[in-house]
């Protein structure tokens, strides 16, 4: 995938770990100049010096909370005034906390979920989409989940909210199209530091009846990424994508 991207300048939320860090080493790899967003600054540049020293392509580090409304225009300006452009969004930022009930969503952390995973993806097409509209092109990449389609009792917060993230991104390739795709990927379950937590059992657990018998490489899903932020998937937007080892063809 060298080269796919050259000269593209990428934002990428979440970037400092997990999936968003796999995300942000593929898109530089490709050859984009990747933004490294997260709340911790320190973070932030740590992952882009690190991202710099072992592709060659400059990133750059962005602390930004996407939970703070005002925050995200400033943030997605200073890109442009750096880079001169802004070619790649991936919104996948976000939090998933679990509730033993639902009486015990308490106001607030229903209202931080939504912030963080629903109500900043939103402002940041609204406001990286209108650059890139302008722009005459841009891709838009938001990370989901399967729990948005198949979700369980204690993350219905979480769930409701990817849900509401999978339905922006049909609507913002109608605001956008046709020179700014959106898409959304929705992973399943993936072998990141989060998941170094699980024992034995709980793995067994989700990969019980698992087409692709295993958890995913975060790089499995980092490569369709870089996919849909190329000129190759010229054709594909307003697309929901699991990657998830065939979990939602079982039922």
């Amino acid at each position: 995938m060298t080269g796919l991207l050259d000269g593209r300048v990428a934002l990428v939320t979440g970037a400092t770990r997990g999936l968003g860090r796999a995300i942000a080493d593929a898109l530089a790899t490709a050859g984009a100049t990747v933004v490294v967003s997260s709340r911790k600054a320190d973070a932030c540049e740590q992952v882009a010096a690190e991202i710099s020293a072992a592709t060659g392509v400059r990133a750059h580090p962005l602390p930004l909370h996407v939970g703070d409304w005002d925050a995200i225009e400033p943030a997605v300006d200073a890109i442009v005034a750096q880079h001169g452009r802004i070619d790649v969004l991936v919104n996948n930022a976000g939090i998933a906390p679990l509730a033993p009930s639902a009486k015990d969503v308490t106001e607030a952390l229903f209202d931080k979920t939504i912030d963080v995973n629903l109500k900043g993806p939103f402002r940041l097409m609204a406001v990286a989409g209108a650059h890139m509209h302008a722009a005459g092109g841009g891709s838009i990449i938001n990370i989901s989940s399967i729990g948005a389609e198949r979700p369980s009792p204690p993350e219905a917060t979480y769930a409701a909210s990817k849900n509401g993230l999978n339905a922006l991104t049909r609507a913002f390739a109608q605001e956008y199209g046709p020179t700014v795709r959106v898409n959304c990927v929705m992973p399943g379950a993936f072998a990141t530091d989060m998941a170094s937590e699980w024992d034995d059992e709980f793995i067994g657990l989700v990969t019980h009846r698992l087409p692709a018998g295993r958890l995913g490489d975060p790089r499995e899903l980092a490569g369709l990424v870089v996919h849909l932020a190329s000129d190759v998937a010229g054709y594909t937007t307003g697309a929901l994508i699991p990657v998830d080892g065939g979990r939602t063809a079982v039922y």
